[in-house]
């Protein structure tokens, strides 16, 4: 029988963490918890209370608030993979808007907003056969695990693929709105005093700037199955 393994993938936003966890997961018949889904709820959760606007943050508001907050994923079978719930209301499309990607950065720099969710995510991957995406899962919440992932692809390209996601739900942006969003994403991420966005030593770096989604799923799984 196989063992079951941890796997941490990491990595810039819009690198396709996410449809790479989801194909493996379900491939491997592993659990999937997409972080940064916990991490636009917490976001959404500011924006509907008033604690976050472009202009404007009330950080105290929104730490003294998070007890009250509850985050569930409940598996959608129609879609084949598990959607966040905000205090019981199905929130995952309202969480992918830009104006969510705009503000989730200054929300998860919280130290205590991420303490609340690093805490949650380590009891979700406690029995193994867990496939979890973000951007500090290989070194703060399963410095641990079997398999590591970082995930990476040029500014442009993720703008690109950002944008043509965003078009096609019907979102009116601009590639330059889209561009601007991901390079400010990168920098707070990668520059936050708490669990910033790096490397571990012993992630396997993924360029996917020229990777189709097919060529990407077939060499990580591959790396999955060496360490099963």
């Amino acid at each position: 029988m196989d063992k079951k393994i941890t796997i941490a993938i990491d990595g810039f936003s819009s690198t396709g963490k996410s449809t790479l966890a989801k194909q493996l997961a379900k491939h491997l018949g592993y659990v999937y918890v997409d972080t940064g889904a916990m991490y636009r709820a917490i976001t959404l959760h500011a924006m509907d209370n008033g604690f976050i606007s472009e202009d404007y943050f009330n950080k105290q508001g929104l730490i003294d608030s998070l007890s009250d907050i509850t985050l569930q994923f409940l598996y959608n079978p129609e879609l084949e993979y598990a959607e966040v719930y905000l205090d019981e209301e199905n929130v995952e499309s309202r969480i992918r808007s830009l104006n969510v990607s705009n503000l989730v950065s200054r929300v998860a720099e919280v130290s205590e907003v991420r303490a609340k969710l690093v805490e949650q995510q380590k009891h979700m991957g406690e029995n193994k056969g867990v496939v979890m995406d973000g951007r500090d899962i290989g070194t703060v919440v399963f410095p641990n695990a079997e398999l590591k992932l970082f995930m990476t692809a040029s500014p442009e390209t993720r703008a690109q693929r950002r944008f043509e996601e965003l078009t096609q739900k019907g979102d009116n942006v601009t590639y330059e709105d889209v561009l601007k969003n991901v390079q400010e994403r990168d920098y707070i991420d990668s520059h936050r005093k708490d669990s910033p966005l790096v490397k571990a030593a012993d992630a396997i770096e993924i360029d996917n700037s020229h990777l189709s989604i097919q060529e990407q799923f077939d060499r990580v799984l591959t790396l999955a199955k060496k360490h099963i």
